[in-house]
């Protein structure tokens, strides 16, 4: 693109931009000649897939802004059009962050103005409640405005069909396609009215509902510590652990109100480093049971537990082991249907779900796969992700996980017992299933595709001392698994070692999975496995760096 093509671009984009703050931006940047930047924002579009769309605030068409929305909105409306649905529903969510209350408003009049009908939730509430509203209201669609766990200057735009699942293939294409075919904003008739704004009777079902994700007159003495993180979790989790009769969640009192700077946090995710110390603090001083923290937009949840072996005394279980703890949980309740996770998730399920004679079943990364597996009973991901109640919510729910780990823990403590000691008895049972993961956050995507393509020009032949038995592409597809970008190698031994390599589908990262399944034959083994784990896994991160060249 020529300078003189860019200013055309730049100007034109001006002239259309609804929001006043993203206009005055981008003509400071105009009028101070920063081509480079300029040259940043408008060297494509924002891709919608599968994730709908994911970026920074900002001006231009690879930011997010409500020139981006509104755009997206028409193609949605478009393509729901194409698919007969004129006149359907669509109910639009959304989280605290800057400019989402903006963005589901002009979806909302944008979908009215294509001659669907609109319906807005009542304020900024968990994604889990807009996922429970598309079935509950029967929508042929919704919207939730959110970027999950992103940094404070993102925001996001996911949408689900009818089904109460997010979009997966061909989808994905066919609404970029219509969002493509949008030529100019004025074309998108956007009016003033004529959408609904809900009341509190769909937050009012969705809190009945979590209610059945918990066996009746089970025990509920758990006591907790909560973090909203800076999120929209608060209001409903505390009113959902009221209506089960749970001790009155202790809250992390700076972090508990929504924020969209997320001021005591670097990244608003549990899982990065510090993001749970104000927590942990917290739980020293008022020595609870378990440590429960929810992601922004709260559907995702995190679980920390007492661990005297530990600097500060309190350990976050990965994701993996709070999904071993709720499949068996489920598994004691009764649960029948299928169990099913992602690839990148612990090997573990499986052999829960094979010793209780359940249906398992394997998926690719994201609950918009997980979601569609049919029969689905229980469902979760590594990154804190589980599907508890699919009826309800067909997505990862962490108000309703929360409760059902909370059910857990209460159970064990009348047995004076914790979740650690569960985890234990997993291990004795099934082999001890140590995950762990290697992520490199970037600022420039271009060394994710060269460490992807080191790996695929020059595949390790062993990675810790042990050799790489199978190297699959998995662009290619498998016999269960559509293609996807990534790589899945197996090494020899008894340890059963497997890695997965990917981009993040959500984030400026490269993400590596590992596991490692050591034999245990009675709970005396559970130390040196631990750490014959740990050598192994730490080994292959560092081989596996070298590999991809990072």
């Amino acid at each position: 693109m020529t300078q003189d093509d860019l200013l055309t671009r730049a100007q034109a984009w001006l002239a259309e931009d609804p929001d006043q703050e993203t206009r005055e931006e981008l003509a400071a940047l105009l009028d101070g000649g920063a081509t480079d930047e300029l040259a940043a924002r408008f060297a494509g579009t924002l891709q919608f897939g599968t994730a709908g769309l994911r970026g920074e605030l900002g001006a231009g068409p690879m930011r997010m802004n409500r020139s981006v929305v509104i755009r997206a909105a028409a193609g949605l409306a478009a393509y729901l059009k194409a698919k007969g649905q004129e006149g359907g529903l669509v109910v639009v969510g959304y989280d605290a962050r800057y400019k989402s209350a903006d963005f589901a408003r002009d979806t909302a009049a944008v979908m009215t103005g294509a001659g669907l009908r609109a319906a807005l939730l009542p304020r900024p509430l968990p994604t889990p409640v807009l996922a429970y509203a598309i079935r509950h209201l029967g929508a042929v669609a919704g919207v939730e405005v959110t970027a999950s766990h992103n940094p404070p200057r993102d925001n996001g735009y996911k949408v689900y069909l009818g089904d109460g699942s997010q979009i997966v293939p061909p989808a994905d294409a066919e609404i970029a396609a219509e969002i493509a075919a949008v030529r100019s904003l004025h074309d998108v008739p956007r009016p003033e009215s004529g959408w609904e704004t809900l009341g509190d009777e769909v937050l009012n079902a969705y809190l009945e509902r979590t209610d059945a994700v918990l066996t009746p007159g089970s025990p509920r003495t758990a006591r907790t510590v909560y973090t909203a993180m800076h999120g929209v979790g608060k209001d409903v989790l505390t009113a959902a652990f009221a209506r089960a009769g749970f001790p009155p969640p202790a809250l992390v009192a700076a972090q508990a109100e929504p924020d969209p700077a997320f001021p005591t946090v670097a990244f608003p995710n549990p899982e990065e480093p510090g993001a749970m110390d104000l927590a942990f603090e917290a739980a020293r001083a008022v020595d609870p049971d378990l440590v429960i923290a929810n992601d922004p937009d709260a559907d995702r949840c995190a679980v920390a537990v007492p661990d005297a072996t530990v600097v500060g005394g309190w350990r976050m279980l990965r994701g993996d082991e709070v999904g071993a703890l709720l499949a068996a949980h489920l598994v004691q309740k009764g649960a029948t249907g299928v169990f099913a996770e992602s690839i990148v998730s612990s090997s573990l399920l499986g052999r829960i779900a094979e010793a209780a004679g359940v249906g398992y079943e394997e998926t690719l990364t994201g609950f918009k796969w997980i979601a569609r597996v049919e029969g689905l009973r229980y469902g979760y991901e590594e990154a804190l992700g589980y599907c508890v109640d699919p009826e309800g919510v067909r997505d990862k729910d962490g108000i309703t996980a929360a409760l059902l780990v909370t059910e857990l823990a209460s159970v064990l403590k009348e047995q004076g017992r914790t979740l650690t000691d569960l985890l234990d008895d997993l291990a004795v049972a099934h082999g001890l299933h140590a995950t762990d993961q290697l992520s490199v956050r970037v600022e420039d995507l271009g060394i994710i595709a060269n460490a992807m393509a080191a790996l695929r020009e020059r595949p390790p032949v062993s990675l810790a001392g042990l050799t790489v038995v199978s190297a699959e592409d998995l662009t290619k597809g498998t016999e269960s698994l559509p293609p996807t970008d990534g790589l899945r190698y197996h090494l020899e031994g008894e340890y059963k070692a497997r890695v997965i390599v990917r981009p993040s589908g959500t984030e400026p990262k490269l993400k590596c999975y590992l596991e490692v399944v050591v034999p245990v034959a009675a709970a005396d083994d559970l130390t040196p496995a631990r750490a014959t784990a740990h050598e192994v896994l730490v080994a292959i991160k560092r081989d596996l760096s070298a590999a991809a060249g990072l």
